[in-house]
Protein backbone atom coordinates (compact mmCIF):
# COMPACT_ATOMS: atom_id res chain seq x y z
CA UNK A 1 0.00 0.00 0.00
CA UNK A 2 1.07 3.56 -0.38
CA UNK A 3 2.07 3.81 3.30
CA UNK A 4 5.15 1.78 2.34
CA UNK A 5 6.40 4.87 0.56
CA UNK A 6 5.54 7.30 3.34
CA UNK A 7 9.10 8.38 3.99
CA UNK A 8 10.07 8.52 0.34
CA UNK A 9 10.20 11.44 -2.03
CA UNK A 10 6.68 12.69 -2.58
CA UNK A 11 7.30 13.16 -6.32
CA UNK A 12 4.49 11.53 -8.25
CA UNK A 13 3.88 11.33 -11.97
CA UNK A 14 0.22 12.39 -11.72
CA UNK A 15 -1.58 13.91 -8.71
CA UNK A 16 -2.29 11.37 -5.98
CA UNK A 17 -5.88 10.10 -5.86
CA UNK A 18 -7.17 10.52 -2.31
CA UNK A 19 -9.92 8.47 -0.71
CA UNK A 20 -12.11 10.78 1.44
CA UNK A 21 -11.30 10.48 5.14
CA UNK A 22 -14.21 9.22 7.21
CA UNK A 23 -15.74 7.31 4.27
CA UNK A 24 -16.27 3.56 4.37
CA UNK A 25 -13.66 3.17 1.61
CA UNK A 26 -11.18 5.04 3.80
CA UNK A 27 -11.87 2.55 6.61
CA UNK A 28 -11.28 -0.31 4.17
CA UNK A 29 -7.98 1.25 3.11
CA UNK A 30 -6.92 1.51 6.76
CA UNK A 31 -7.91 -2.16 7.28
CA UNK A 32 -5.77 -3.14 4.28
CA UNK A 33 -2.80 -1.14 5.55
CA UNK A 34 -3.08 -2.73 9.00
CA UNK A 35 -3.23 -6.23 7.48
CA UNK A 36 -0.31 -5.48 5.18
CA UNK A 37 1.68 -4.41 8.21
CA UNK A 38 1.56 -8.01 9.40
CA UNK A 39 3.75 -8.93 6.42
CA UNK A 40 1.41 -11.65 5.11
CA UNK A 41 0.44 -10.42 1.65
CA UNK A 42 -1.72 -13.46 0.82
CA UNK A 43 -3.90 -12.66 3.84
CA UNK A 44 -3.80 -8.92 3.20
CA UNK A 45 -5.46 -9.18 -0.21
CA UNK A 46 -8.38 -11.37 0.90
CA UNK A 47 -11.85 -9.84 0.95
CA UNK A 48 -12.59 -8.84 4.56
CA UNK A 49 -15.60 -10.57 6.12
CA UNK A 50 -18.90 -8.97 5.20
CA UNK A 51 -17.41 -6.51 2.71
CA UNK A 52 -18.51 -5.83 -0.85
CA UNK A 53 -16.13 -7.21 -3.49
CA UNK A 54 -16.60 -4.22 -5.83
CA UNK A 55 -15.73 -1.80 -3.06
CA UNK A 56 -12.67 -3.82 -2.05
CA UNK A 57 -11.44 -3.93 -5.66
CA UNK A 58 -12.12 -0.18 -6.04
CA UNK A 59 -10.14 0.79 -2.92
CA UNK A 60 -7.19 -1.38 -3.92
CA UNK A 61 -7.24 -0.19 -7.55
CA UNK A 62 -6.96 3.42 -6.34
CA UNK A 63 -4.11 2.42 -4.08
CA UNK A 64 -2.22 0.58 -6.84
CA UNK A 65 -2.64 3.63 -9.08
CA UNK A 66 -1.06 5.77 -6.33
CA UNK A 67 1.79 3.30 -5.82
CA UNK A 68 2.65 3.00 -9.51
CA UNK A 69 2.30 6.75 -9.87
CA UNK A 70 4.94 7.20 -7.17
CA UNK A 71 7.24 4.46 -8.46
CA UNK A 72 7.17 5.76 -12.03
CA UNK A 73 7.61 9.29 -10.68
CA UNK A 74 11.01 8.26 -9.28
CA UNK A 75 12.36 7.16 -12.69
CA UNK A 76 10.82 9.67 -15.14
CA UNK A 77 14.26 11.24 -15.72
CA UNK A 78 15.40 7.89 -17.17
CA UNK A 79 12.28 7.18 -19.24
CA UNK A 80 12.49 9.59 -22.16
CA UNK A 81 11.54 9.79 -25.83
CA UNK A 82 15.18 8.98 -26.65
CA UNK A 83 15.72 6.08 -24.21
CA UNK A 84 12.28 4.53 -24.75
CA UNK A 85 10.98 5.36 -28.26
CA UNK A 86 8.45 2.52 -27.94
CA UNK A 87 6.45 1.25 -24.95
CA UNK A 88 7.98 -2.15 -24.37
CA UNK A 89 8.57 -4.80 -21.73
CA UNK A 90 11.69 -6.51 -23.03
CA UNK A 91 12.36 -7.38 -26.70
CA UNK A 92 9.25 -9.58 -27.13
CA UNK A 93 6.51 -7.26 -25.87
CA UNK A 94 5.46 -3.91 -27.29
CA UNK A 95 2.31 -1.98 -26.38
CA UNK A 96 0.34 0.41 -28.59
CA UNK A 97 -2.11 2.86 -27.02
CA UNK A 98 -5.88 3.09 -27.60
CA UNK A 99 -8.57 4.12 -25.13
CA UNK A 100 -11.61 3.40 -27.31
CA UNK A 101 -12.82 7.01 -27.03
CA UNK A 102 -10.26 9.65 -28.00
CA UNK A 103 -7.88 7.20 -29.68
CA UNK A 104 -9.78 4.30 -31.21
CA UNK A 105 -7.09 2.80 -33.42
CA UNK A 106 -3.99 1.67 -31.45
CA UNK A 107 -1.05 4.03 -31.96
CA UNK A 108 2.65 3.32 -31.58
CA UNK A 109 4.23 5.86 -29.25
CA UNK A 110 7.14 6.32 -26.85
CA UNK A 111 6.98 4.85 -23.37
CA UNK A 112 6.66 8.24 -21.58
CA UNK A 113 3.84 9.21 -23.95
CA UNK A 114 2.11 5.84 -23.52
CA UNK A 115 2.37 6.00 -19.72
CA UNK A 116 1.09 9.57 -19.74
CA UNK A 117 -1.92 8.48 -21.82
CA UNK A 118 -2.42 5.45 -19.56
CA UNK A 119 -2.20 7.23 -16.21
CA UNK A 120 -4.41 10.10 -17.43
CA UNK A 121 -6.97 7.56 -18.65
CA UNK A 122 -6.90 5.68 -15.32
CA UNK A 123 -7.23 8.94 -13.41
CA UNK A 124 -10.31 9.84 -15.47
CA UNK A 125 -11.90 6.47 -14.64
CA UNK A 126 -11.14 6.83 -10.91
CA UNK A 127 -12.58 10.35 -10.87
CA UNK A 128 -15.81 9.24 -12.55
CA UNK A 129 -18.40 8.92 -9.75
CA UNK A 130 -20.60 6.71 -11.94
CA UNK A 131 -17.76 4.16 -12.18
CA UNK A 132 -16.05 4.62 -8.81
CA UNK A 133 -18.74 5.94 -6.44
CA UNK A 134 -17.24 7.34 -3.24
CA UNK A 135 -20.53 8.03 -1.45
CA UNK A 136 -22.11 5.40 0.79
CA UNK A 137 -25.17 3.75 -0.74
CA UNK A 138 -24.33 4.66 -4.33
CA UNK A 139 -24.16 1.35 -6.23
CA UNK A 140 -21.30 0.31 -8.47
CA UNK A 141 -22.24 0.00 -12.15
CA UNK A 142 -22.82 -3.45 -13.68
CA UNK A 143 -19.68 -3.11 -15.80
CA UNK A 144 -17.49 -2.10 -12.84
CA UNK A 145 -15.46 -5.32 -12.69
CA UNK A 146 -14.64 -5.24 -16.41
CA UNK A 147 -13.49 -1.59 -16.07
CA UNK A 148 -11.36 -2.48 -13.02
CA UNK A 149 -9.80 -5.42 -14.93
CA UNK A 150 -8.85 -3.12 -17.82
CA UNK A 151 -7.32 -0.59 -15.40
CA UNK A 152 -5.27 -3.27 -13.61
CA UNK A 153 -4.19 -4.88 -16.92
CA UNK A 154 -2.86 -1.50 -18.06
CA UNK A 155 -1.22 -0.65 -14.73
CA UNK A 156 0.63 -3.98 -14.95
CA UNK A 157 2.28 -2.71 -18.14
CA UNK A 158 3.93 0.13 -16.21
CA UNK A 159 5.42 -2.38 -13.73
CA UNK A 160 6.56 -4.50 -16.72
CA UNK A 161 8.21 -1.52 -18.41
CA UNK A 162 9.99 -0.43 -15.22
CA UNK A 163 11.32 -3.94 -14.54
CA UNK A 164 12.49 -4.58 -18.11
CA UNK A 165 13.79 -1.18 -19.13
CA UNK A 166 14.63 0.73 -15.93
CA UNK A 167 15.67 -1.73 -13.25
CA UNK A 168 19.24 -0.36 -13.10
CA UNK A 169 18.13 3.16 -12.05
CA UNK A 170 15.66 1.58 -9.61
CA UNK A 171 18.66 -0.16 -7.95
CA UNK A 172 20.73 3.06 -8.03
CA UNK A 173 17.89 4.90 -6.32
CA UNK A 174 17.59 2.06 -3.76
CA UNK A 175 13.92 1.59 -4.67
CA UNK A 176 14.03 -2.10 -5.60
CA UNK A 177 12.60 -3.30 -2.25
CA UNK A 178 9.67 -0.89 -2.65
CA UNK A 179 9.13 -1.92 -6.26
CA UNK A 180 9.23 -5.64 -5.41
CA UNK A 181 6.87 -5.29 -2.44
CA UNK A 182 4.44 -3.19 -4.42
CA UNK A 183 4.48 -5.55 -7.40
CA UNK A 184 4.14 -8.64 -5.20
CA UNK A 185 1.12 -7.10 -3.46
CA UNK A 186 -0.35 -6.23 -6.87
CA UNK A 187 0.15 -9.78 -8.20
CA UNK A 188 -1.32 -11.43 -5.09
CA UNK A 189 -4.33 -9.16 -5.40
CA UNK A 190 -5.01 -9.85 -9.08
CA UNK A 191 -4.42 -13.58 -8.54
CA UNK A 192 -6.81 -13.70 -5.56
CA UNK A 193 -9.71 -12.33 -7.64
CA UNK A 194 -8.56 -13.52 -11.10
CA UNK A 195 -8.42 -9.97 -12.46
CA UNK A 196 -5.73 -10.23 -15.16
CA UNK A 197 -5.49 -12.93 -17.83
CA UNK A 198 -2.36 -15.07 -17.42
CA UNK A 199 -1.24 -14.23 -20.99
CA UNK A 200 -1.12 -10.54 -20.10
CA UNK A 201 1.30 -11.35 -17.25
CA UNK A 202 3.74 -13.17 -19.56
CA UNK A 203 6.37 -10.36 -19.70
CA UNK A 204 7.05 -10.84 -15.96
CA UNK A 205 6.12 -14.51 -15.58
CA UNK A 206 9.53 -15.60 -14.23
CA UNK A 207 9.58 -12.78 -11.69
CA UNK A 208 5.99 -13.55 -10.65
CA UNK A 209 6.90 -17.20 -10.02
CA UNK A 210 9.98 -16.16 -8.05
CA UNK A 211 8.08 -13.61 -5.90
CA UNK A 212 5.09 -15.84 -5.21
CA UNK A 213 6.73 -19.27 -4.83
CA UNK A 214 7.78 -18.58 -1.22
CA UNK A 215 4.21 -17.84 -0.18
CA UNK A 216 2.35 -20.84 -1.56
Amino acid sequence: MSFLFGSRSSKTFKPKKNIPEGSHQYELLKHAEATLGSGNLRMAVMLPDGEDLNEWVAVNTVDFFNQINMLYGTITDFCTEESCPVMSAGPKYEYHWADGTNIKKPIKCSAPKYIDYLMTWVQDQLDDETLFPSKIGVPFPKNFMSVAKTILKRLFRVYAHIYHQHFDPVIQLQEEAHLNTSFKHFIFFVQEFNLIDRRELAPLQELIEKLTSKDR
